[in-house]
């Protein structure tokens, strides 16, 4: 599986991998760039069925798309690097630093659906919906859980990732987060985790992910104030800062 990804900062520096959120692309990392790429090698990737990489036919798996970034990491040569994801990344990632703990030297869930299996029919009724009438059919929604009413930045390149986002592509992530369980092996998770949920998350409560420190050994847990599911996009002065104490 070829992924598209975008790698900035110096060659030789520490790598970090960015993985985006269900319906984005590596362009919703641009708040992060900046501050990320003066000390580590950034390497924003786009899921399979997102943005330019490959569209396989779905359903696709947990184990599908971690194991595209562990191809990802063998292509690029690296042995191991952190990790950083939000929403569907962050399931990504918390997959990688239990099936490929070897790979992982420090890792970031923010937001992350973590046992979705244990209700899993809105996110096949969501998937059937994109493959009969498109994401336009979700768009409007989901930037409303995305972000609170109040976020007054131009929302119209994150609506144009989702509407450009294939339909199969999405819909069949729908489907791996339909059948996503994590939970029975976070005890066994050894990389540093910093596990980021927000205040009026409707995506994914804090309430589902609160828990997960407590079961991750060693686990660090902050919680952002006034702020929605894609929070990297809207309060980069507080997730910047977490990040780059957490990567050190």
């Amino acid at each position: 599986m070829r992924l598209n990804y975008e790698a900035t900062g110096p060659a030789d520096a520490p790598v970090v991998l960015l993985g985006s959120s269900l319906g984005a692309t590596q362009a919703m990392w641009a708040p992060q760039l900046d501050a990320l790429s003066k000390r580590y090698r950034v390497v924003a990737f786009d899921h399979r069925g997102h943005g330019k990489s490959e569209v396989p036919p779905g359903p696709y798996t947990i184990d599908d798309l971690g194991g595209d970034v562990v191809e990802l990491l063998d292509t690029l040569e690296v042995e191991q690097a952190s990790y950083v994801g939000i929403s569907l990344g962050g399931s990504v990632g918390l997959w990688l630093a239990q099936h490929a703990p070897e790979r992982i030297h420090r890792l970031v869930a923010i937001c992350p659906p973590s046992n979705t299996a244990a209700n899993p029919q809105p996110w096949i009724d969501r998937a059937a919906q994109v493959r009969a009438e498109g994401t336009q059919a979700v768009a409007d929604a989901t930037l409303g859980r995305w972000f609170l009413p109040d976020f007054e930045e131009d929302l119209e390149p994150v609506r144009r990732m989702l509407l450009d986002c294939p339909d199969e592509g999405y819909a069949a992530c729908c489907e791996a987060i339909s059948a996503l369980n994590l939970l029975p092996g976070l005890k066994d998770i050894t990389a540093p985790v910093l596990l980021i949920t927000t205040d009026s998350d409707q995506s994914v409560p804090p309430e589902t992910v609160v828990p997960l420190a407590s079961e991750i050994p060693g686990a660090h847990l902050e919680i952002v104030e006034k702020a929605a599911h894609l929070v990297t996009y809207s309060h980069p002065d507080v997730i910047n800062p977490l990040l780059l104490a957490h990567l050190a």
